[in-house]
């Protein structure tokens, strides 16, 4: 079986889960099975049929894969988030479309994502206008200034930067890899290289102080730090950048947690949530009571405790920072367990296209972007169960967030562009060595 005809294959299982989802969440509510459950459906197939064909036709030779997790990962995300809030789920599917349009661009336009390499410094320098615009005129909501308002609608620019700077790193440290890997001074015992080809990199540091302190965004600023330290380490081999990266972010964020109120505030209420119960507290908690209510198997889609009788979250914050508490009560501990096996195995369909990726930058730019994803869902999904401090950022293709899908579909995109590429080069190769073979 084909490459495409293989991710026709896996679309046909997900379209046939999600369309499973929205009946079941529809029968939930309204006690019957309608016929909007099934359009609702139909239409979200269809949107996906739609990049199928623009990859099958553009890029044909893409990992098969990707497209349908992506699928499935925005299918159960639109299901739950209708079940909570049927408003912000029209929303959302507004977002999916917006972000289907942005991925048949993205492929359409960039075609090669080596051109990307020409205007690594704009792209990054770009990435950085974004994160300066939202912290001098940016909006601030539940403590941390995130958003930029226009008219009627808002965007939050760091999912956007987050792209932006992944392209700048793989390019930067893909020219400059053997100069990073060469120490030239020495500090505390360890081994760094001349200070003019580490400056951008110690600017990545600073960025992310400046984010934690004046945006007090901690979760974007750990993925921004987590990134740049695993892009470093995997363009240099050196553990001594990372131990270094570490410690600092250690020591910056210890300081935050006392001197910046936000930030201190998260982490006493991951602490002892127990003490503020009835205020900061309240949240978490109810997500750790809603996780463990779903059981081994969960009450099914539909048919959780996750309103009140006034038809409210039993979680304020449900459709967003807690949907994976949401989808834990109605999908129980399988299912969860399932929903972190797909970020898994994405995660791992990207690495592999980075192994197999024919040139230093989109090695790098691969096992960027898939570190950026899986960190991003490892940090939510971390928060909410209390295993680190809960952050505020979103959980891939599943929370509510129109700039996060939108900006994580442009990342599958790209992931598709350098598989294709990555198999094209790789299946060149292997046609002239058989030739050469024949002709010996």
């Amino acid at each position: 079986m084909s490459r495409r005809n293989s991710e026709l294959a896996f679309l046909a299982l997900a379209a046939v889960i999600s369309t499973m989802a929205y009946v079941s969440v529809f029968a939930g509510r309204y006690h019957e099975i309608r016929r909007a459950s099934i359009v609702y459906g139909l239409i979200f197939v269809a949107v996906f049929l739609v990049l199928h064909l623009v990859v099958r036709f553009v890029l044909p030779q893409a990992d098969p894969c990707l497209l349908p997790i992506t699928a499935l990962l925005s299918a159960m995300g639109l299901t739950e988030i209708y079940r909570i809030r049927p408003a912000l789920a029209l929303l959302q599917g507004q977002w999916l479309l917006v972000g289907a349009g942005l991925f048949i661009l993205t492929v359409l336009i960039v075609r090669d994502h080596q051109r990307l390499d020409r205007y690594r410094y704009v792209i990054g320098a770009l990435g950085l206008g974004l994160l300066l615009v939202t912290m001098v005129v940016g909006t601030e909501v539940n403590g941390a200034r995130l958003w930029l308002r226009f008219g009627g609608f808002s965007i939050q620019p760091s999912e956007f930067a987050k792209i932006a700077i992944v392209i700048f790193m793989a390019g930067y440290l893909n020219d400059k890899k053997e100069l990073l890997s060469m120490p030239t001074k020495r500090f505390l015992g360890l081994g760094f290289p001349a200070p003019k080809y580490f400056g951008p990199l110690v600017l990545m540091w600073v960025l992310t102080l400046v984010m934690l302190v004046f945006v007090k965004d901690f979760g974007m600023s750990l993925l921004f730090f987590a990134v740049f330290l695993a892009m470093l380490y995997m363009a240099t081999s050196r553990i001594a950048y990372v131990m270094t990266g570490a410690a600092l972010f250690v020591v910056a964020g210890a300081a935050a947690s006392q001197y910046v109120a936000h930030v201190h505030e998260r982490f006493l209420i991951w602490v002892d949530p127990w003490s503020r119960a009835a205020t900061s507290g309240y949240q978490l908690l109810q997500s750790l009571f809603t996780i463990a209510d779903g059981g081994m198997l969960g009450a099914g889609l539909g048919r959780g405790y996750l309103l009140f009788p006034n038809h409210q979250p039993i979680v304020p914050d449900l459709p967003t920072d807690f949907i994976f508490a949401a989808l834990a009560n109605e999908l129980g501990l399988l299912g969860a367990v399932a929903l972190i096996l797909c970020f898994l195995l994405f995660c791992w369909r990207g690495f592999r296209i980075a192994m197999w990726a024919p040139d230093g930058f989109s090695k790098l730019l691969a096992a960027g972007l898939s570190v950026t994803f899986g960190l991003q869902a490892f940090i939510i999904i971390a928060g909410v169960t209390r295993l680190i401090p809960l952050t505020g950022i979103t959980l891939p293709f599943v929370s509510y967030g129109g700039s996060s899908i939108v900006a994580n579909l442009v990342m599958v995109a790209l992931l598709l562009m350098i598989s294709h590429r990555a198999a094209v080069v790789r299946g060149g190769s292997l046609r002239e060595r058989h030739e050469l073979a024949k002709l010996g």
